[in-house]
């Protein structure tokens, strides 16, 4: 088993005012060669985007790019014609392929929206750019791990190109749970949301990350009521054609 820790208070920040943003990998300003990707996860931020403010339009290709609301509402609209909302409980995926371009904006005049935008790199180039997005009220358990992000379009939760299983689980304190990993050679970066928790281990708090790989599972505990997002992703990165 090889794994890296990646505590909250080592990763990159950035303050723009109307937004906030720690990075867990290199990002924009923040340029560290020893955290640049996870396997193929390739960006992990933690944004807080300040009332009415956001990001205008700008473009993506060729990355499946992931946003996990955890508070507020966070207004997407896009250049194949999707004007949404995504709240907690959605997770949203849009698929750059060939070339999108998209802004996203804090919805609401009272408060700041906070979310997770996650870069994951796909295992095909020049797709047809696609987007979606679901609500996993209906699918979350407690103290259970449960699905929401798979390479497969009838599995639960969105669905990516690329080997990688995202999962979400909500805990009680005392609680446990074993996640074994889907495909061989993947590795998993933990990344807790709330609370504290123990995975194979290694005792970790809010907003730390744990990288695990060569392994088969993971052994989870929660030492405090927490919640927490489980990124399993090839380590390997893609070597694809145009």
């Amino acid at each position: 088993m090889q794994t890296v820790l990646h505590k909250a208070d080592t990763r990159g920040y950035a303050d723009h005012g109307w937004l906030k943003s720690h990075h867990s990998f290199s990002f924009a300003g923040y340029q560290n060669p020893e955290r640049n990707h996870f396997g193929v996860l390739r960006v992990l931020n933690d944004d807080q985007v300040s009332e009415a403010k956001g990001f205008g339009t700008h473009p993506h290709d060729n990355m499946e790019i992931v946003s996990i609301p955890l508070e507020g509402d966070l207004e997407h609209k896009d250049s194949m014609g999707n004007t949404t909302v995504i709240r907690e409980g959605d997770v949203q995926v849009m698929s750059a392929g060939t070339g999108i371009y998209h802004s996203e904006y804090n919805k609401n005049a009272d408060k700041p929206v906070k979310f997770l935008q996650i870069w994951v790199f796909p295992n095909k180039r020049n797709v047809e750019p696609r987007y979606d997005q679901v609500s996993i009220r209906d699918i979350e358990k407690e103290n259970q791990f449960y699905q929401v992000l798979s390479p497969n379009t009838d599995d639960d939760g969105v669905w990516v190109h690329q080997d990688a299983w995202f999962h979400l689980g909500k805990f009680e304190e005392g609680s446990s749970d074993t996640y074994k990993i889907k495909k061989e050679g993947n590795g998993v970066y933990a990344f807790v949301l709330e609370g504290d928790v123990e995975i194979n281990g290694q005792q970790l708090q809010k907003r730390d990350g744990f990288g695990i790989w060569e392994t088969d599972s993971l052994e989870f505990s929660a030492t405090s009521d927490s919640r927490v997002l489980l990124m399993e992703v090839p380590m390997a990165l893609p070597r694809i054609g145009g």
